[in-house]
């Protein structure tokens, strides 16, 4: 199945020094916005209690704000989620004499105030060693996938394409970890499973693009290197359409109707299925072109002959 009729003739890589530019302010804004705002982490990282409530009318979050610290909670966050009618109440772990039951109760009673028709949803508990031990083991997923990934790059490819695909696939979590740190969404254990999709969904289509890079050297050693990695993304190209488009409408549906524990799902998906087109093309093509990358670099190694003894 082919998106366009004909191969296209787009020169990718005549901007690809302007994308380098591009993807430079996009990390340091990411790293920026990381440092100044950071995650907005969900109790599953933080330990602590998430009580979902349901008001008859437009919530008054700072009136709630005021109820819950007059009922001895001076330390809680409230948040809007889904609608103007839904609120969030985050609140500290627990102390040791302390039962789910006994504050979900405090905290309807004092919300009652606000709304006698409010209410309560959901009451979620998470210990705080618990949450440690979640960004812990977080981190080392992350860590581990990356890992696996620089093992099958070497293996693969020749290392200026190595290096070209591992600045590619790093290059887009920074994205997605900034969007969610610009807009304060939510950072729970369902995005950092998008995180980590992204992660191998880039290197795949690096892979694929890089692929078809190797078939064209051989056949096109008179083009330069320019023209063939040109070449090759303008016949990928159509791939790349259909494949997104259809990976793009099902998580803009989640996005918008899978309720709130989806959306910070979708728009991780969302934001790195963009993300992804963009690196493969200009970050991990761009750099591999820009290190030299020929059609020499996928010739096997000459190997001096034995020379058989003269009768």
């Amino acid at each position: 199945m082919e998106f366009f009729h004909s191969t296209p003739r787009f020169r990718f890589m005549a901007m690809r020094r302007l994308c380098y530019l591009i993807s430079i302010i996009v990390i340091v804004g990411s790293m920026v916005a990381e440092g100044y705002h950071g995650l907005n982490l969900a109790v599953d990282f933080t330990g602590g209690v998430v009580i979902e409530a349901g008001f008859s009318g437009t919530a008054d979050l700072d009136r709630t704000r005021a109820a819950l610290k007059t009922a001895g909670y001076p330390e809680v966050a409230v948040q809007n989620f889904g609608s103007s009618k839904d609120v969030l109440v985050r609140l500290p772990p627990l102390g040791e004499k302390q039962s789910a039951n006994d504050v979900t109760q405090k905290i309807e009673t004092a919300l009652r105030a606000v709304d006698p028709s409010v209410q309560i949803r959901r009451t979620e508990v998470v210990g705080p060693q618990v949450g440690k031990e979640l960004v812990v083991k977080g981190l080392e997923a992350m860590a581990i996938t990356v890992l696996l990934i620089l093992v099958y790059i070497a293996f693969r490819f020749r290392w200026k394409f190595g290096v070209g695909a591992v600045l590619a696939t790093l290059h887009d979590p920074f994205v997605v970890i900034g969007v969610f740190a610009l807009t304060g969404m939510t950072f729970d254990l369902a995005v950092l499973a998008a995180v980590l999709a992204v992660i191998g969904y880039s290197i795949n289509e690096t892979v694929v693009v890089f692929d078809r890079v190797r078939e064209l050297f051989p056949t096109m050693r008179k083009a330069e290197p320019i023209e063939v990695f040109d070449r090759a993304i303008n016949e990928t190209l159509s791939r790349t359409v259909i494949t997104k488009l259809a990976t793009l409408i099902v998580v803009v549906a989640l996005y918008l109707f899978g309720g709130e524990a989806l959306r910070g799902f979708g728009l991780a998906l969302i934001v790195g299925i963009l993300a992804v087109t963009y690196s493969s093309m200009y970050i991990a093509s761009g750099v591999a072109l820009d290190l030299g990358s020929s059609h020499r670099d996928l010739m096997p190694s000459e190997r001096n002959a034995p020379v058989d003894d003269l009768p």
